[in-house]
């Protein structure tokens, strides 16, 4: 017993601990900005290969704005066939609202699990109505919305600026960064900042390619049964994907409401379907993706998802692999190398 004492509650370990407690704290007071910023520093570590290759030909700054105005327009073309075909099939089942609501209720009240239920007493058209003086509130709510969107641009517009910075400025940021610590302590911070760069550097790869997949998949599977908006569902399933547990559930919830009039035969085709990319992505693109790039047991990174929902919302749900490997490598270098 004293030995362990001794090997383990010692100064260092306590001060490690107390300043590990304060860091979280201090982060959850201004999550929005460290949010911001660890998700420009994820995406500049991810696009800095390409501006090292660059660079080698021209200015790193110019290299810079190439390759971050390159990402930008390839983010733009992969959204543009979701806002236009998106926007069509909105229109079009908000005008069969009603009747996706009577449809689902005269499913419910047949159903045995709850046709004694309250459920079987829904009034479809004050639900309806309801429905209309929700969408009236919303539409007295465009001011609001309009505050929101603004803020949405700015957010996405620094994340812009501060993405270049890290690029064009990072020999500048990194002597910046170095110049925090002693001199006996440059080397290991050095080592630090290389290893947090390489491991979270692939994670934008990494969900590219692991949302690539299922939306493949999906996308595949829905065109030879025949489905409308197949490749809508596809590119949804995959955007969705990037949220872990809710995405997929959401798109899920889609494209049932996008098939259910199709028969029973069809709709459970669609589920097999669903059900074969998620199985594929999580045991077999998944695990092979995120351990080569990032090197995390799955529980590590499904710990991180449940502490970031709670203290900093959906992003850092998002980005919860990178914090996930930021946080063990820290852990790795300060302190589990230092006690071996």
């Amino acid at each position: 017993m004293l030995d362990f004492l001794k090997n383990y509650i010692t100064a260092k370990n306590i001060i490690f601990f107390i300043i590990s407690i304060l860091f979280i704290i201090f982060i959850t007071k201004i999550k929005d900005i460290a949010i911001l910023f660890f998700a420009s520093f994820v995406i500049s570590c991810s696009l800095n290969p390409l501006v090292d290759k660059m660079s080698k030909r021209i200015n790193r700054g110019l290299a810079s704005s190439i390759v971050l105005f390159g990402s930008l327009i390839i983010l733009i073309l992969f959204f543009v066939p979701i806002i236009v075909l998106g926007g069509k099939q909105i229109s079009s089942f908000l005008q069969l609202l009603p009747e996706h609501l009577n449809t689902a209720k005269s499913y419910l009240i047949t159903f045995p699990l709850f046709k004694n239920t309250d459920l079987s007493q829904i009034d479809m058209g004050n639900l309806i109505s309801s429905a209309t003086g929700f969408t009236s509130n919303v539409v007295s709510s465009s001011i609001s919305f309009t505050k929101e969107l603004a803020m949405t641009i700015i957010y996405f517009l620094a994340a812009c600026i501060i993405i270049y910075y890290f690029l064009a400025d990072r020999d500048i940021v990194k002597a910046t960064y170095l110049s925090l610590f002693p001199t006996n302590m440059k080397e290991k911070a050095d080592e630090i900042i290389k290893s947090i760069s390489q491991k979270i550097g692939g994670y934008v790869l990494a969900q590219i390619v692991t949302m690539s997949s299922i939306g493949i998949i999906i996308f595949a599977g829905l065109a030879i049964l025949g489905i409308d908006y197949a490749l809508l569902l596809g590119l949804l399933t995959a955007v969705f994907d990037i949220i872990p547990i809710v995405g997929p559930a959401a798109a899920l919830v889609i494209i049932i409401l996008t098939v259910y009039k199709l028969g029973a035969l069809k709709i459970g085709l669609v589920l097999l379907i669903f059900a074969f990319a998620q199985w594929a992505e999580n045991n077999l693109v998944r695990p092979y993706i995120f351990s080569k790039f990032l090197d995390l047991h799955p529980l590590i990174i499904y710990f991180f998802l449940f502490v970031t929902a709670q203290y900093l919302g959906i992003i850092g749900v998002i980005f919860a692999p990178a914090i996930a490997a930021t946080v063990c490598v820290l852990i790795e270098e300060l302190y589990i190398k230092s006690i071996r």
